[in-house]
């Protein structure tokens, strides 16, 4: 084989470890929303679920296919309609487990701070394109490109804390963080805004900022033993179903906490303790893996990127969806507060699944441009001619 061949057998096309494991979490999510909702009152679960990720699907494609030209013209717009998003949350959205933060639209209850996640993130990807592609002199993001881009993000953090969601809160700073990380911010601004967030975090407390019901569930993330029966039934239930499933799991459908329904909201945020109780530590294990292979795959994307945006924009993709599966899975193990985040690709909800496929869509879109101009950049040599 010539090596001209050899390149072309090289250039990157579509990342199939990438879309191997968004497969594989889409398929164990299918069934462990199956068992978790054998026993909901709600009806139709299974079919809004399996729905659901057949429009996840088109969104991927959709995201893969558009010229990356039209992806960051459409960025303004994207971001404009999670701000109105999130303002209608606020005027006319409905209120469930002390947040209000789904409005119904055409039928559908959709949550736009999930959406406002992947706004954020393109549009701090774009304005640093913007600002190291127009002008030569700008090598390196400083100060007014930090203030910036920490203005892009302060609009819907603040709707979002109004509602309040404090998960989403938390997912949406560690994905601003990861995007300034790499946009090139001064670890001097980094430093800074991690010692903010504490100093910010002790300060909401200390004023009555938090809500009785978010500070009851803080408490009983110290001690779920403070109130086993309110605040801390969640944690304390979902510890029994994980450590009922040993290594091996008691089997699909065959789950003894999960059939009893005792564990609150399994279907959606405590999802993951399905996956513990019924496929054991190996299958735990494997949904923790396909986690790692996505946001390994987003990083390595990030890495490879051609130009800034790209990069911008698949590291911030790769700090959300890991920091959110983090979060979902150490609540769900009890070393991390309940702030009811779903799980990635797994949890039930047709916003979360809507947004983070189109994620996955855009890295995929990234990683396609990079292989483009690899392929194009191989320039047959005459020793290829002679060769071949």
């Amino acid at each position: 084989m010539t090596s001209l061949a050899i390149q072309r057998l090289r250039a990157p096309r579509l990342d199939w470890v990438l879309l191997g494991a968004t497969a594989g979490l889409l398929s164990i999510g299918c069934l462990l929303v199956w068992s978790a909702s054998r026993h909901a009152p709600a009806e139709g679960l299974v079919q809004h679920h399996l729905l659901n990720v057949v429009i996840g699907v088109m969104l991927l494609v959709a995201a893969l296919v558009t010229d990356h030209r039209y992806l960051r013209l459409l960025t303004p717009v994207v971001y404009a309609g999670s701000l109105v998003g999130l303002a209608l949350v606020l005027v006319m959205g409905s209120t469930i487990n002390g947040s209000r933060s789904w409005v119904r639209i055409a039928g559908m209850s959709i949550q736009p701070a999930e959406f406002a996640k992947l706004a954020v993130i393109v549009t701090m990807a774009l304005v640093v394109a913007e600002r190291v592609e127009r002008s030569g002199r700008v090598r390196r993001v400083g100060t007014r490109e930090v203030v910036l881009l920490l203005a892009v993000a302060a609009l819907p953090a603040a709707l979002i804390m109004l509602q309040p969601d404090l998960g989403t809160m938390l997912v949406l700073s560690a994905a601003v963080l990861g995007a300034l990380a790499v946009s090139g911010a001064p670890g001097r601004w980094l430093a800074a805004l991690v010692g903010a967030g504490v100093m910010a975090s002790i300060a909401v407390v200390a004023l009555g900022v938090l809500k009785p019901y978010q500070i009851d569930r803080f408490l009983a993330f110290t001690n779920p033993a403070l109130d086993p029966r309110g605040a801390g039934y969640n944690t304390t239930q979902a510890r029994i179903a994980i450590g009922n499933g040993g290594i091996f799991g008691q089997g699909l459908f065959h789950g003894s906490q999960t059939r009893a329904g005792f564990v609150p909201e399994q279907h959606t945020d405590f999802v993951f303790t399905v996956a513990g109780e019924e496929f054991g530590l190996l299958g735990a294990g494997v949904v923790v893996l396909l986690l790692g292979l996505v946001v390994w795959r987003a990083l390595v994307i990030a890495l490879r990127a051609t130009d800034m945006f790209g990069r911008v924009a698949a590291a911030g993709i790769a700090t959300w969806i890991g920091f959110q599966a983090f979060q979902n899975i150490g609540m769900c193990l009890g070393i991390m507060p309940v702030t009811g985040v779903p799980l990635p690709l797994v949890s039930y909800g047709g916003s979360s699944i809507f947004a983070t496929m189109l994620a996955i869509g855009l890295l995929h879109n990234i990683h396609l441009r990079g292989g483009r101009i690899v392929a194009a950049s191989v320039v047959p040599t005459r020793r290829d001619l002679v060769s071949s």
